[in-house]
């Protein structure tokens, strides 16, 4: 057997003693599965609605209804997919009562070919400034998501948010993989026009020696001149 199948054999495996346990009215395996899935599904949801509240009682909807057809599950495709495709018709659902429906032909037209720019990852910092600074361009980012056109939007999140692959998404969102690969191209483009909109007047405030940085080496020029600090 294969190597590259043994974990998709282990994931059908533990997905099906997950839905047998759920069957059988087990707490933990209700728990299990939410604990697993949560995070990808709340994106998922977010990603259409754009909202938290409601991205959050869409999955809670979505849940209800995955747990109440359980028995439907037959292991076509992996627990985490048939959530996810249960959550994204639920979201969609809710979005499609509030606003009308896209022209989807004129959104595919639009762009040229242009590649996200690298975005650092949050991570825990002693520096206070690093820290703010990279939850602002983290604020930016989701900003910059948000402002996607709903087609672009849920494959840059399942995509490059959630990891995604290529195949994963085409089958969630029931496309052909070129067309996820032109859809996340197009996304790019879009986050680094509104991105570079956005940071390049903050970049004129980058590297700032305010705070501890400004104290920091006035006090060590004023050393090395003996003076008082």
């Amino acid at each position: 057997m294969s190597p590259f199948l043994l974990p998709k054999l282990a994931a059908q495996s533990n997905d099906s003693e997950l839905v047998r346990r759920a069957l059988a009215r087990d707490d933990s395996a209700f728990r299990t599965i939410m604990e697993q899935h949560n995070r990808r599904l709340y994106r998922i949801a977010r990603s259409i609605l754009r909202n938290d509240g409601e991205a959050e009682d869409a999955v809670q909807e979505a849940y209800v209804h995955a747990f109440t057809h359980l028995s439907e599950f037959r292991g076509d495709s992996s627990l985490a997919t048939w959530l996810a495709r249960i959550t994204m018709n639920e979201a969609l659902g809710r979005l499609r009562r509030e606003r009308p429906v896209m022209d989807l032909e004129k959104i595919e037209a639009q762009g040229n070919e242009a590649q996200i720019i690298p975005f650092p990852h949050a991570t825990a910092s002693a520096n206070p400034e690093r820290t703010m600074a990279q939850r602002e361009i983290l604020q930016l980012v989701e900003q910059a998501a948000d402002n996607l056109p709903e087609i672009f939007r849920i494959v840059f999140v399942t995509r490059v948010i959630e990891g995604m692959s290529v195949e994963e998404t085409a089958a969630l969102l029931d496309l052909q993989p070129k067309t996820v690969r032109t859809r996340l191209h197009r996304a790019r483009r879009l986050m680094r026009e509104q991105l570079n909109k956005q940071i390049g007047p903050l970049l004129m405030e980058a590297f700032p020696f305010a705070g501890r940085r400004c104290q920091r080496m006035t006090g060590a020029v004023m050393q090395r001149l003996g003076l008082s600090s």
